[in-house]
Formats: structure tokens, sequence, C-alpha cells
């Protein structure tokens, strides 16, 4: 069943009347339905065209929270085949809100990171809402390191509002795993490859993103706090979200005007929740491009192009 945003409204009440219609054509085999519902879904495609092409950066917030938009175990799911995850940071715990193993894209080994947050209650609980503990972080290191060692590239797909900030996460090194966690994707030999799916927040995103290449879906968002965290700094009222959204410029078109990212994956008309596997192709294809753009380059080189891709940051504003 499909999920509606507040702003498609208008979307909702024409899509709700062509259920109803097809619901009394079925109780009511008499009933000529097609020309109507024909119209209104005409109407509908148009006026869904309509509300995303003029989104507001809190608009596209909410698209990139949409609790049916793909996540981490999707993207897997959809591109990598004999898929082997690990599990174990082989210091304290597993930590789920990060998965992470090795799998083969198109025939070609690489190595897979990513936060999941979850689709159904119960699953988010377990993967604490994408949100990761030190474990996580030290997991991916761990994953890293080998993927290093056996010249696999890494791909990482970022969703997450942030690392989990817990008592108990502080007490066991938040920061510096978080720290570990970018340093070692700085340092590694392969290319690395980070694609923000939904929510890129703060040094939990980073943390794994701190890559050759940073690409972001079309209505995806990357900021170094939420909204509503930023509205509660600047204006001490975290219902000025919107306000916030709108001035932190945490859009995909804003940060590659800013050099942030590298480039933009195109979403279907509606968010990728609507259109799973044309977000699928789109994403493989770009996949498949930075595989071929990092092909037969050396470790010292793949290091030297992810130092000065960061160093650069900024410098042209």
């Amino acid at each position: 069943m499909q999920s509606y945003l507040d702003f498609e409204k208008p979307v909702a009440d024409l899509e709700g009347k062509i259920a109803e219609l097809k619901s009394l054509a079925a109780t009511d085999q008499a009933v000529s339905i097609d020309e109507e519902v024909n119209r209104l879904s005409s109407r509908a495609d148009e006026a869904l065209v309509e509300i995303y092409k003029k989104l507001t950066p809190w608009q596209k917030t909410q698209v990139a929270r949409h609790p049916q938009r793909p996540h981490f175990s999707d993207y897997v799911a959809g591109l990598i085949t004999e898929w082997t995850p690990l599990s174990g940071d082989r210091k304290f715990a597993e930590d789920a809100a990060v998965q992470a193993g090795f799998g083969r894209f198109n025939g070609q080994p690489v190595a897979i990171l990513g936060q999941e947050k979850g689709n159904s209650t119960e699953s988010r609980l377990k993967h604490n809402f994408g949100m990761a503990r030190p474990e996580g972080y030290r997991k991916a290191v761990r994953i890293m390191d080998m993927a290093d060692r056996f010249n696999i590239p890494v791909i990482s797909f970022v969703d997450t509002a942030g690392a989990y900030p817990g008592i108990g996460a502080e007490e066991r090194g938040q920061a510096e795993a978080i720290a570990r966690s970018t340093e070692k994707s700085l340092e590694l030999g392969v290319p690395n490859l980070a694609i923000i799916i939904g929510e890129g927040g703060s040094g939990g995103a980073i943390a794994i993103a701190t890559t050759n290449r940073v690409l972001m879906l079309e209505h995806a968002i990357y900021s170094v706090i939420s909204p509503e965290g930023g509205a509660s700094i600047l204006w001490k009222d975290a219902a000025k979200a919107q306000d916030a959204a709108m001035t932190m410029k945490i859009t995909s078109a804003d940060l590659l005007a800013f050099g942030v990212v590298d480039g933009i994956i195109p979403e279907p008309t509606g968010g990728a929740h609507r259109h799973p596997d044309q977000v699928m192709a789109s994403t493989s294809a770009a996949i498949d491009k930075f595989l071929a753009d990092f092909a037969g380059k050396g470790r010292l080189e793949t290091r030297e192009h992810r130092r000065e891709k960061f160093l650069a940051i900024g410098t042209a504003i």
C-alpha cells in the first residue's frame, strides 16, 4: 500500500478515487470505468510531476526519510550477487546498524558497507534505525582492511540520521571509532565509492563516505546535523526545521554546486520508493562507470586522487 507524504495530498486524493472506482467495478461488472480511470490517472501523473518539479529542501528531507524508500538491503538484493555478510568488530560485539561484507557487482568482486534502517518495527529496532554504535564503525574498518589487503574496491551505501549518541556508545569510544573509520577510508589504496541513498547525517555518514567519489540520489540529503537539530541550535525551536533545511543547503543540487558531492543519480518522478527498479538501474550504471573510471589506477594514484578531492572542497567558493 502506497504511503503518501503531506504535500502529496492532491495525488493521494486522485489515486484514492481510482481505487474506489476499481473496487466498484469489481463488485458490479456492468459498470465501465476505463475512461474515468484513464482520466484520473493522467491527472494524478500530472499532479505528481508538478509537485516534484518544485520540491523544497524540507520536502526533499521528507522524501529522503520515506518509509518505503529502498534501503541498504534492497540495493544489495538488487545489485550484488554472491553476497556474503560478515559480522562483528572482533573487539566487543555485532552492530546490526552497519551491514558489511563481500559480493560481486556484474561479476567483479566488491566490498560493501552501509547503514540499514529497517522497514518494519521489528527490523528498525534490530538495526537501531540505522544509527551505528562504535562496533559498527570498527566492523567497517575491519572490512575495509580486508578489501585493501586483497585489492577489492569498496562501495558504501549511506543512509543514517547520524551515529548513535547513547551513553554506552560514548563510553566505548564513539568519536574515536568514527575518526578511525574516516581515516581508514582516506588511506585505502583501492578505489572507494559512497552513494547517499537517503539521509547522510553528520560524522555517522562521513565515516564511510570519505571516498574517491561521492554520489547522491536526487532526493537524498547530506548534512552536518538534521534540520530539526539545526533549528534547535539556531532558533531554539525544532519547529523551524523547514527554515533550517533551506538555510543549511542539504540537497543534492546544492552540494554538487559546492563540490561536496561529485554527481547526482536521478530518481523517477515521485521518488525512489515509487519506482525502485528504475533507481536500481541508475545506481548500477553509476557504479559501473566508477569502476571503469578507476580500473588500472595504482594504489598511490588512487590515494592521491582522494586526498586532492577533499582538499579542494571549498576552495572555489
